[in-house]
């Protein structure tokens, strides 16, 4: 058995990388596309001020990328130094798409950006303007299968358990690609970067026109962001929505931990909006409920029911005692493989295996399992209902901000006279951590949400971790942090350093004193 300090620490230590990570990705990922609006604006106008955007903005871009490539290299090395058990129970399937992601996606995304930053004066407008496109497509497949990895975790289609090699098998590839719990966390995720370099763009727009500098610059790419942004922000609802629905179909009990839903309602489900969930006794003290709108979302449909946690933990107490029966009959097997009766026996109940490896955690042997410990490990199946819940309204919340945001934005755009209304400026000014913070607070529901496994209903997250020693997770985890947070600052700097220097830093003298300067708005 695996200590509970050392699963602790080494999933700390992952959230933590990857959060860190994330602080990084969204802005690249969004950035790209609005570099590939306004290059392509440059190629069809001819106006010079279109490249100039297009070349500090990639300045931006070409910071925050090599440092989320940074991140991202120790996040993938963490499989194998924190969580060997895993990669090898799993490595067969999970393994595969970070290899394409490797091979197709980081090397196309990695050649063009330097072919973007070096290429200006090699390279003829649509050649440069191809460079960038490859650039943005190489960004979103590396994304791409990045997710189709993390959605076969929470979702795990195309694969099968082998006693033969006691790992996980892959039986379908395309199951995988196309599992549809993937594919709605790819749109979602990748909007949710779009409004975030559309945010950026936005922001720092919106700061120039409050000093009434660079007017002509921020102007147009306040324009773009606002566009790019409000189609953006649109998708993110749309598609998160979606991805409701998916959860709802592959894990039904993160959608009710989400909700606080206790107790399965007649079709539709109604929705809460705010409550007090109570864990203890599986009630909410106070809740403001919406007849039938989580019914609608979570199902499609008005007749089809969404079981609450209590039926859930009902369910699951069955497939845990059904899961006992399966390692008992595993270890039979793999005593006597020849045994025919045992392997039929076996594959009738094995869908429940990993139910039945959650007493690992308590017990070396299931002949020690007791009545008690099954309902304790069922118990162990629902995840805590109070963060999920508030973190998901969190997100949601600030999903509608920025709608309201950028519908604005782009409204007065239309006008043509944004620039002379502060507040809207200033707004988008301190909205600008909001799609960072909403990014992180859908990560950690998803991937709290999934709680105790690492691959849903398959591996527990306790057997997946590697045997380190805890002195060694503390050390590595104070290293991580600290090297984490010393990027961060680093990035912070040098994106305010060259934010505060402005269009000017490319040279051109271009945008020192404009005509318009008359016309900005101060702060």
């Amino acid at each position: 058995m695996v200590s509970e300090q050392l699963v602790d620490l080494s999933r700390l230590q992952f959230a933590a990388t990857a959060m860190y990570h994330f602080l990084f990705v969204p802005l690249t990922l969004g950035m790209v596309w609005l570099l590939v609006i306004m290059e392509s604006a440059y190629v069809m106008t001819g106006k010079v001020i279109y490249k100039d955007m297009t070349r500090f903005w990639g300045k931006l871009f070409g910071i925050n990328f090599a440092l989320g490539v940074t991140t991202g290299i120790t996040l993938e090395f963490q499989f194998g130094t924190n969580w060997a058990y895993y990669s090898h129970y799993v490595g067969d399937i999970f393994g595969a798409p970070l290899a394409i992601e490797g091979l197709m996606a980081f090397f196309l995304e990695s050649t063009m950006i330097g072919l973007f930053f070096f290429g200006w004066d090699r390279l003829s407008r649509r050649q440069h303007l191809l460079v960038t496109l490859l650039m943005a497509i190489g960004t979103n497949l590396s994304a791409l299968w990045i997710l189709i990895a993390n959605g076969w975790m929470q979702n795990p289609v195309g694969a099968e358990f082998s006693f033969e090699t006691m790992r996980m098998e892959l039986t379908d590839f395309w199951a995988v690609v196309f599992n549809p719990d993937a594919q709605a966390k790819f749109v979602h995720t990748v909007s949710a970067g779009y409004v975030t370099g559309a945010m950026f763009v936005l922001s720092i727009s919106s700061w120039y026109l409050l000093r009434g500098r660079d007017v002509e610059f921020a102007k147009r790419s306040f324009r773009i962001a606002a566009a790019f942004g409000f189609a953006s922000v649109c998708s993110v609802i749309v598609l998160g929505d979606e991805s409701g629905y998916t959860v709802g179909e592959a894990q039904q009990t993160k959608l009710a931990a989400m909700e606080a839903m206790w107790d399965t309602e007649p079709a539709p489900a109604g929705f809460n909006v705010i409550a007090l969930p109570n864990e203890a006794d599986m009630k909410n003290d106070w809740a403001l409920h919406i007849p039938y709108v989580m019914g609608l979302i979570g199902t499609r449909s008005l007749d089809k029911e969404l079981p609450g946690l209590k039926d859930i933990l009902a369910h699951n107490r069955t497939r845990v005692e059904t899961g006992v029966a399966a390692v008992k009959l595993l270890e039979k097997l793999r005593a006597d493989p020849q045994d025919a009766a045992t392997r039929e026996a076996f594959d009738r109940v094995k869908a429940d295996l990993g139910f039945g490896l959650l007493l690992k955690k308590y017990v070396r042997s299931m002949d020690e399992v007791t009545p008690e410990l099954m309902d304790r490990a069922a118990r162990d199946t629902l995840p805590r209902v109070t963060p999920l819940f508030w973190t998901f309204r969190i997100m949601v919340a600030l999903g509608f901000a920025m709608l309201a945001l950028f519908g604005l934005a782009l409204w007065y755009s239309v006008k043509g006279d944004f620039a002379q209304r502060p507040w809207l400026l200033r707004w988008a000014l301190w909205c600008l951590p909001m799609p960072w913070i909403a990014s992180e607070m859908g990560w950690f529901v998803a991937e709290y949400g999934r709680q105790p496994w690492t691959i849903y209903g398959v591996l527990p997250t306790h057997l997946s971790v590697s045997t380190l020693s805890v002195d060694s997770l503390y050390g590595s985890l104070a290293g991580f942090v600290g090297f984490y947070t010393v990027l961060l600052v680093v990035e912070m700097y040098l994106m305010v350093k060259f934010a505060r220097q402005g269009p000017g830093s490319l040279g051109t003298g271009r945008y020192e004193h404009e005509a318009s300067h008359a016309h900005a708005v101060h702060a």
